[in-house]
């Protein structure tokens, strides 16, 4: 057992539960997000309710906090097992933050903070298919939850350890349970497209 790991576990939750979105609304007087638009702290919400600078600031936040915790547990452990274990500990603090009794956000951009750093091939064939499905369809949540279903397959098909095969099956299904309203509003017809969608 390595003391150092479960050290970085610990501290990934804390990073990932971070609300990224809350701390820069109340640092430049804006509106709390969770009590306008959708609720949700996410970059999305965020851009809505105060505009694209925080909006844009909130992205680069979510997507850091799972880059660094990632970042950091590489350059000190040579361990798939443990760097997969940081990873899915601070997704997880994206999703159940500490800091907002567990309410947080649907863990897209952080999971790209993710991936960034431990499956870097990936990444633009995530990011092309996210662009190419919001770009036909209009739905974000639509271009998310895609992306999400390929990402084991393309960690796979590109040759990284099976361990991040699995961390991406895991991942990506908690982006489903989390985006569960949005699945439901898809099916109904009555999802807000790009121009008003409501989460990221």
């Amino acid at each position: 057992m390595s003391w150092e790991g479960i050290l970085l576990i610990m501290g990934g939750y804390l990073v990932g539960s971070i609300p990224t979105g809350v701390v820069l609304s109340k640092l430049f007087g804006a509106k709390d997000v969770r009590q306008e638009g959708s609720g949700n702290i996410g970059a999305t919400n965020v851009y809505r309710v105060s505009g694209a600078k925080l909006g844009i600031l909130t992205l680069l936040g979510d997507v850091a906090k799972g880059t660094i915790p990632v970042a950091l547990i590489c350059s000190l452990m040579d361990s798939e097992m443990w760097i997969a274990a940081v990873a899915l500990s601070t997704f997880l603090g994206h999703l159940f933050p500490l800091f907002l009794k567990l309410r947080g956000g649907k863990g897209v951009a952080t999971a790209l903070g993710i991936f960034l750093v431990i499956t870097p091939l990936v990444l633009p064939c995530v990011i092309v298919v996210f662009v190419l499905v919001v770009m036909k369809w209009k739905y974000v949540s639509l271009g998310s939850l895609t992306a999400s279903a390929l990402l084991p397959i393309f960690i796979c098909v590109t040759g990284y350890p099976i361990i991040y095969v699995d961390l991406g099956l895991i991942i990506g299904c908690l982006i489903f349970y989390r985006h569960w309203g949005n699945i439901k509003r898809l099916r109904e017809g009555v999802e807000k497209k790009i121009s008003k969608a409501k989460e990221f």
